[in-house]
């Protein structure tokens, strides 16, 4: 691979990853959860951390080991083959190639507020209705099957940035720096705009002073479901907080994907540090701003049958759409165009950096014998790993039309913590069994705050586990499956298994 990417671009990955659509619309099922604008805040707060440390450690093992694939290769020489497998099988199933598919339909979603025709309740083709069914805590299916013109224009931005970036990295980084730009900058305008034109006396009032820590006492608690449909239990401030990460962490999420293309990124032992922490550092900053321009605006609190938005609040906000009424309330009737066209914006450039970065684990597991053979191949004009992008273009784009994104996305956050655990535990592995190893970076904290990290992720895990079993054990089963996967894989190839 050609080191064509320089720190911007590795920067513009890292942000570009991580902004989508959640920051927007995730706040409202936080604040349903907490109650609380304190705890609002404290969930981002939650989030920051863990990210800033996952960075930091990342940093090390990412300036130790600069090659194509990033997580993967960490845990693979840290834990072994079996571990990195399990961790690209799971990406490429769901963690990746869902997310894409969410972000790509979620542009066609947005791109039908310019234009009518583009909705999802606009077939060309219905199949049908999959009816739910419940397995124990989980509820399968539930969901329409077949082609409308939302998923149809996801499908179109997949192809579409696929092919850009088979077409080299440098059209593809191209892409991604000046979406990434246009992106950050809507935000931070979002944030500007909100701070100077969006305060509402009554909504400051009702969140700030005495009102701003509300139910966010050690001794409060929270009523939450014990499973899907399951009775209602009572839990302390630690718990709820670590239920609602599964939207905040996920709204924060694939800030390593600059790491899986390390093969590709200029002196990486510097670059690939430096960018994981500035990236995630102006990510996260202006998250927990945009949380305060809410605040600002909506009172937290809110009437689900509320006839204005003021009266639903943030809790209720049509649709979830806390950022389009406080533009609404700013700008007016252009205020719902102005959010359209910056998810347009903001989706388009997180589904190419996701797209770009992808395809570089599955080219790395290849090379190890352990994904489709064709994919370590490199298109021999621009050096770009044509069959892997391919590959993943093809699933994400039954995913599309399949419906099946939106819940598979809510059974990995779980899963996601774990593999999280493990690259952070990787730490401590290599620096027991390879204290000789050149380390450009070393992680700032260790050891303090890498076990800080798992403490905190396996907390919430553990909390996940316990009460949301639904979002919890089919992800596991997800990974789980890969075992026998890769024990076939590997009689296939037994060099995948040294």
């Amino acid at each position: 691979m050609e080191q064509r990417l320089g720190l911007f671009s590795a920067t513009a990955i890292v942000v570009g990853s991580m902004i989508g659509s959640g920051i927007f619309i995730v706040p409202a099922e936080i604040s349903r959860g907490v109650g609380s604008p304190a705890l609002l805040i404290g969930a981002w707060l939650v989030t920051a951390v863990m990210t800033m440390i996952g960075a930091l450690s990342y940093g090390e093992l990412a300036a130790m080991m600069p090659r194509a694939g990033g997580q993967y290769v960490y845990l693979r020489e840290a834990l072994g083959p079996m571990w990195g497998f399990l961790f690209g099988w799971t990406l490429f199933l769901v963690i990746q190639t869902g997310t894409i598919a969410a972000v790509a339909v979620a542009f066609g979603k947005f791109l039908g507020v310019f234009f009518p025709s583009i909705s999802s309740t606009h077939w060309l083709l219905h199949l049908g209705h999959v009816p739910a069914l419940k397995i124990g805590p989980v509820v399968l299916g539930n969901m329409e099957l077949g082609v409308n013109t939302a998923n149809l224009t996801g499908v179109a931005i997949v192809l579409l940035l696929t092919a850009v970036n088979i077409l080299g990295v440098k059209l593809g980084a191209l892409v991604q720096n000046v979406f990434t730009t246009a992106k950050t900058a809507a935000l931070l305008g979002l944030v500007i705009a909100g701070f100077l034109f969006g305060r509402n006396p009554a909504a400051m009032a009702a969140n700030f002073g005495r009102n701003f820590w509300q139910n966010a006492s050690w001794h409060s608690l929270h009523a939450i479901h014990s499973g899907l449909g399951g009775s209602v239990v009572l839990v302390g401030m630690l718990s709820i907080l670590a239920v609602v990460q599964t939207g905040s962490l996920f709204s924060a999420d694939a800030w390593n994907n600059v790491t899986y293309t390390a093969g590709e990124i200029r002196n990486p032992r510097r670059n690939l540090p430096v960018s994981l922490v500035l990236g995630t550092s102006i990510v996260l900053g202006i998250y927990i701003l945009a949380n305060f321009v809410y605040l600002l605006a909506l009172p937290l609190h809110g009437d689900p049958h509320g006839a204005t938005a003021f009266a639903r609040g943030i809790q209720y906000a049509s649709e979830d759409r806390v950022a389009t009424v406080v533009l609404q309330q700013i700008f007016h009737s252009s205020g719902a165009y102005l959010m359209a066209a910056a998810i347009l914006i903001s989706t388009f450039g997180c589904a190419n950096g996701l797209i770009m970065a992808g395809a570089r684990v599955y080219y790395a597991m290849s090379r190890d014998g352990l994904f489709f053979a064709s994919a370590a191949k490199l298109h021999p004009k621009f050096k770009t790993p044509v069959a892997a992008l391919l590959v993943q273009a093809a699933w994400t784009c039954l995913l599309c039309f399949s419906g099946s994104y939106s819940q598979l996305l809510d059974y990995i956050i779980c899963a996601e913590l774990i593999f999280y655990i493990l690259t952070i535990a990787s730490l401590f592995v290599l620096r027991a069994r390879r204290p000789e190893a050149e380390r450009p970076y070393r992680a700032i904290g260790y050891p303090v705050l890498p076990a800080v990290y798992i403490l905190m992720a396996a907390w919430i895990c553990v909390v996940l586990l316990r009460y949301k079993p639904e979002y919890t054990w089919p992800g596991i089963f997800i990974v789980l499956l890969g075992v026998p996967v890769f024990l076939l894989w590997s009689r296939r190839q037994p060099g995948a298994s040294a």
